[in-house]
């Protein structure tokens, strides 16, 4: 039988064009360096170069991928290449290949290249590694390097100054000092991506933002000004420009050591965690690392973000073993330990400490003050100093009570900054005024209260009360004296309302104060009451060893003349009931 022929039906065509450019290329490149798999990382990053051969980045990163497999020679003829016909302007090249020649042991040629570096380039990017090799090279040289000027070294030392300051907290005296060396030196980039970190830490957003945007215009490819910019579109919640930058980001591949690390901070605090884990791991598989338990601690995050609960466990006992010493390993490991069947497991931030509320914990069981360590934290500084600008009243409030146990100058600039601000609460700025005076502030201090500009005295004068009396003085000091280890600042400023508000309402008919104790215990009665906190006339005698009928006449008099159900009206409906420390 014939077998028909049929012809068959036309296929549709639904084969999908792939679009193969140097983008795509570098994108398979670092997938493939994600996966540790660097023969196919080295091919795809050479089709990059093919395909964008004007691009410089492109033979940059070849270049840095062959350094790190050992092929030095080939890198530096790479680099070389970008140096005579693509970009002469990339003197971090020079900075590079003196790394591969140091590698090669030909330490005449490393040498030359470092000192061309540091003699070309404008930020001293690499300032600080390249004087590490300098000394490497003079004692390989056995003599002194032939290096004459370094074009970045203007404004150094004030420079590393500025970031040890930003690294104690102390962020005002860093901006004095980096907007100084900023106008002397406008392409000096490190210092301007210093001043907008200085900036965002103390809440001036838009002075830190329009610092990078100044950066990125003088640098477009600044990884650092880019990464803090990042950062800050994630603080102002702008989804669309922080989508665009995060694209950028995740394709970086950086060259440097100091560079990945950034760019891996970066990124695990974006919630990148996977792209995080990633550059971790390679810092620690590079062995540069050493014995850094902020690295363990990093790489341990970055793995419990991305469920990668055995791997957390292991780069935490890394930490623990190297920083013995610290509560921080212990606490994560017990915390993976405690949670470890459970689907939804707590959050984990990327810095290297115990979170803020289990510090603050410790400090309530041990009832002492802020310690040294915390007072000094840049991230517990910065967030007071956020709060304090752009937080509602009650967290101004408590921000305001713990800058009084801070009191250092930094902290004696922002309160003064803050009882200048028109729109801020009075009743704040009252309480601000009372911390500065607490904390050692003599002179008058400028300030807008009801609107008027005027200079607070240190004496707690009102208008209704033209002379102040040394033991009208004395009383309030015995007052303050006893409560200054129960009360909070609010209570204490509370009391000097109080007493001052009394005065005034009798003058010129204040009683003789024989027994300034008398009153004093008086006082703190009624400022307890005012604050709801349980308190006995028995109590404030025995603590101020004066009789009950004493106290018992003076708080009388004092309530008559003020009216305190009033006075604890009006403070619960601005703050409500605030929280007191336990006796």
């Amino acid at each position: 039988m014939e077998k028909k022929q049929r012809v068959s039906p036309p296929t549709s065509k639904k084969v999908i064009p792939m679009h193969m450019d140097a983008t795509f290329f570098f994108e398979k490149a670092v997938q493939s360096l994600d996966r540790y798999h660097y023969d196919k990382a080295l091919k795809y990053f050479r089709r990059a170069a093919e395909y964008e051969p004007d691009n410089p980045v492109n033979h940059c990163n070849l270049a840095g991928l062959l350094s790190e497999l050992g092929n030095y020679e080939e890198s530096n003829r790479i680099l070389q290449n970008v140096l005579d016909r693509i970009d002469p302007t990339m003197t971090e090249c020079y900075f590079y290949m003196a790394n591969n020649f140091a590698n090669m042991e030909n330490y005449e040629s490393a040498e030359k290249a470092i000192i061309h570096y540091l003699e070309n380039d404008p930020t001293g990017q690499f300032l600080e590694e390249s004087e590490e090799m300098m000394e490497l090279l003079s004692y390989e040289l056995d003599r002194p390097t032939k290096l004459t000027t370094i074009k970045s070294r203007e404004g150094l030392f004030e420079h590393d100054r500025a970031r040890s300051l930003l690294e104690e907290g102390r962020f005002g005296e860093a901006v004095r000092i980096l907007e100084r060396i900023v106008k002397k030196h406008p392409d000096f980039m490190a210092a301007r991506n210093n001043l907008a970190l200085a900036y965002y830490y103390m809440g001036h957003f838009d002075k830190s933002v329009d610092m990078i945007r100044e950066v990125l215009e003088l640098e477009p490819g600044n990884l650092h000004a880019l990464c803090n910019l990042a950062i800050f579109y994630q603080h102002f919640d702008d989804r669309e420009k922080l989508s665009e930058l995060l694209e950028l980001l995740r394709k970086t591949y950086p060259f440097h050591q100091d560079h990945v690390f950034k760019l891996a901070t970066t990124m695990g605090i974006l919630g990148e965690h996977e792209k995080a884990f990633s550059l971790f791991k390679r810092l620690l598989k590079t062995g540069e690392a050493g014995q850094d338990p902020c690295l363990f601690h990093y790489t341990a995050v970055a793995a419990y973000n991305t469920k990668r609960f055995e791997e957390a466990e292991r780069q935490w006992k890394q930490a623990e073993k190297f920083d013995p010493g610290s509560e921080i390993p212990k606490f994560y490991l017990a915390l993976l330990k405690k949670h470890r069947g459970e689907v939804v497991k707590p959050s984990i931030g990327y810095h290297y400490h115990l979170p803020f509320e289990e510090q603050f914990r410790g400090l309530e069981r041990s009832g002492e003050g802020l310690p040294d360590n915390l007072k000094r934290d840049p991230l517990v500084r910065s967030s007071f100093f956020w709060a304090l600008r752009h937080g509602d009243n009650d967290t101004k409030l408590q921000v305001i009570q713990a800058f009084a146990l801070i009191g250092d100058d930094e902290v004696k600039d922002a309160l003064r900054e803050f009882v200048l601000q028109r729109d801020e609460d009075d009743y704040l700025k009252k309480v601000a005024l009372f911390v500065l005076r607490s904390i050692g502030v003599k002179e008058p201090v400028p300030a807008v209260i009801d609107g008027k500009e005027l200079a607070v005295s240190a004496v707690p004068v009102s208008p209704g009360l033209p002379v102040w009396n040394r033991r009208w003085q004395t009383v309030m000091e015995t007052a303050l004296r006893h409560m200054a280890r129960r009360y909070d600042m609010v209570q204490q400023y509370d009391l000097q309302t109080l007493w001052v508000e009394y005065l005034t309402r009798v003058f010129p008919d204040v009683p003789k104060m024989t027994k300034v104790e008398g009153w004093a215990a008086a006082l703190e009665y009624l400022t307890a009451k005012m604050h709801r906190r349980p308190i006995t006339y028995q109590e404030a005698a025995e603590r101020y060893d004066v009789s009950v009928a004493t106290i018992s006449k003076n708080a009388k008099l004092i309530d008559q003349a003020c009216g305190l159900k009033e006075k604890m009206d009006a403070i619960f409906s601005k703050f409500g009931p605030l929280d007191s420390p336990k006796e």
